[in-house]
């Protein structure tokens, strides 16, 4: 079957409390901040949304151009960013991806539209790591309005977990064999192996340290 790229929208999830690397989204990733590259790498000409607990500094926000939503419920995770940012935008079909995932790109997004059949309401990714099938929730391609209504209902329960949304929705699995797609910066360690992955002459830390933001 597959979706028409038209209806597809994306929300960028750049809402977490980033306790092992602050500021992270702002820390350079190539020639932008890490914020940047994900946004232009994943917006083109779709419907884009940023769920973020405040806004950047306004250096970075001129390069944004694209709505944000601050959670409507504090320290409850993606899903709580996730239904904030769902609830504004109009695509039926949306595609989640964390604001420190550098490597996925819109024709990702493309891929995994191709995967859709009639009755999902979820694709999303998994690929091996160590031995372990990991689930990719945040690389993930979702029917927005069923996203709306088991997340809800999730979110007010005592679990509140993003896996639990899952499993109540038509998800399908995708086996995606590239990890590098997947790879999210969550410590120092990670930001400086993505510093040497990236070509070009990245700029320091200190250029971007000042912002505000997840």
């Amino acid at each position: 079957m597959g979706l028409d790229r038209r209806d597809i929208g994306v929300a960028i999830l750049a809402g977490g409390e980033a306790t092992r690397l602050p500021g992270k989204l702002q820390l350079a990733a190539g020639e932008v901040p890490m914020i940047v590259r994900v946004f232009r790498n994943v917006s083109g000409d779709r419907e884009t949304y940023i769920s973020c607990k405040a806004t950047f500094s306004p250096e970075i926000d001129a390069l944004l151009p694209c709505p944000m939503v601050v959670d409507h419920w504090q320290l409850r995770g993606p899903l709580a960013g996730m239904l904030s940012t769902f609830a504004e935008m109009s695509s039926p079909f949306v595609f989640a991806v964390a604001g420190d995932a550098p490597f996925v790109e819109s024709a990702f997004i493309d891929r995994l539209a191709r995967e859709w059949n009639e009755g999902d309401e979820a694709i999303v990714p998994v690929h091996n790591a160590g031995g372990k099938e990991m689930l990719e929730p945040l690389t993930a391609l979702y029917d927005r309005r069923a996203f709306l209504r088991e997340g809800f209902e999730v979110l007010m329960s005592s679990k509140g977990a993003l896996r639990a949304v899952i499993d109540r929705l038509r998800a399908r699995k995708v086996r995606i064999d590239d990890p590098r797609i997947f790879t999210n910066v969550n410590t120092p360690a990670d930001y400086q192996k993505l510093r040497k992955s990236l070509s070009g002459a990245p700029r320091g830390i200190e250029q971007y340290s000042n912002a505000d933001g997840a």
